[in-house]
């Protein structure tokens, strides 16, 4: 029976541990089965941090929204740990018309969403973060948007599931589902075998496999993203940044450091020995995309790199909710490097699908079964 439970979550990320808080805050007895040694291994401890709508898909908007509205405000306080959440705005930086183009497109679906966010000129911009040089002619700016700490937050999830009973198991690789009955109901590690009355993957893009056990198929790919530190600096601005092509982004952190994120475009490249590895073009390509940017931030010295996988799905947006052919059974994964932000609303209302079959969010645009053809 201590193989047993309501439900069987598989990834112990940022998502997973989630879920098993809002599932055990119903009474839900829960098991976590995460493949690594560590939890919150993989994209939930090698993000930048990112808590924002301004440049998301519109039809993850509404569910990210309500996370920014309902849950993160108050994380801190209830997760009992420093999230270091900051809500003081998202700043996406352009030069050029073509940048402009990208950030009115995003800005005007936002809008139509609801959501607070307007471009702005050069001027208002470094009227909001002086720090930013003339080659920035416009941006887009949503005041609500901000950054909080990946590590941090995923541990508060963690502790506070454990709290409440839920139990974590470190180190079990899940092989496959398994079906009883026309039911999903078994899990199968390599030394176990867990019962749950239902099961949620989400455990990145290793969700592809697992779900192909029973034959879903998300269809995704795996991304590399990297991320720098710095040294502590002295404190220069609160907003979390980014660009219209999303050649980088970051924030300054509370500890003073600034951590960035961006790409080089030699992902491909990348060595692998089974632990993502930054490449050593990459921080120096950021960092020359920064000093543009931040003319100020010159001398500040890089303390560390690192890299992350990222579950890119084929169409931008995550998959979510119950899988309708394989009963009993909900996914989380796909989330193309946007997860961090979105993982407390995610954790809410999955909890409330699996437990009551209802959400707050209508999560339709977002189901699997929009990969389906058409006829």
């Amino acid at each position: 029976m201590n193989n047993c439970a309501d439900v069987v979550i598989v990834g112990g990320g940022i998502i997973g541990c989630a879920a098993a808080y809002y599932l055990a805050k119903t009474g839900s007895r829960v098991i976590v089965l995460e493949g690594s040694e560590h939890i919150g291994n993989g994209g939930s401890s090698r993000n930048g941090g990112g808590v924002r709508q301004s440049g998301r898909d519109a039809r993850e908007l509404p569910l990210v929204m309500y996370g920014i509205k309902e849950l993160w405000p108050h994380l801190s306080e209830e997760l009992e740990v420093d999230c270091e959440y900051h809500q003081n705005g998202n700043l996406r930086l352009g030069k050029n018309e073509k940048h402009r183009e990208i950030l009115t497109n995003l800005a005007e679906k936002a809008r139509a969403c609801g959501l607070d966010v307007r471009m702005i000129d050069g001027d208002e911009v470094r009227q909001i973060n002086p720090y930013l040089s003339d080659e920035v002619t416009v941006a887009s700016w949503c005041p609500t948007d901000g950054h909080a700490n990946p590590l941090t937050t995923t541990l508060g999830f963690y502790k506070m599931a454990r709290r409440m009973g839920v139990r974590f198991i470190t180190g079990e690789k899940v092989l496959e589902l398994r079906m009883v009955k026309g039911r999903l109901r078994k899990v199968i590690t390599e030394n176990n075998v867990y019962e749950g009355e239902n099961i949620l993957v989400a455990a990145g893009y290793k969700s592809r496999d697992i779900l192909g056990t029973v034959g879903i198929d998300v269809p995704m790919t795996q991304s590399l993203l990297e991320c720098l530190v710095t040294e502590a600096e002295p404190h220069m601005f609160d907003q979390m940044l980014g660009t219209a092509e999303a050649d980088f982004y970051g924030h300054q952190t509370k500890h003073g450091s600034f951590v960035f994120g961006g790409s080089s475009g030699y992902e491909g490249c990348n060595k692998d020995n089974g632990t993502p590895i930054s490449n050593s073009i990459t921080a120096p390509c950021i960092c020359r995309g920064i000093m543009k940017y931040f003319p100020g931030l010159a001398d500040a010295k890089i303390v560390r790199t690192w890299a992350g996988w990222s579950d890119k799905s084929a169409d931008g947006v995550p998959v979510l909710g119950r899988i309708d052919e394989v009963p009993g059974l909900y996914a989380a994964c796909a989330f193309t490097g946007h997860g961090f932000g979105i993982a407390p609303a995610v954790g809410n209302q999955l909890a409330k699908l699996i437990t009551t079959g209802k959400t707050d969010i209508d999560l339709s645009e977002l189901h699997y079964n929009r990969f389906k053809a058409k006829i």
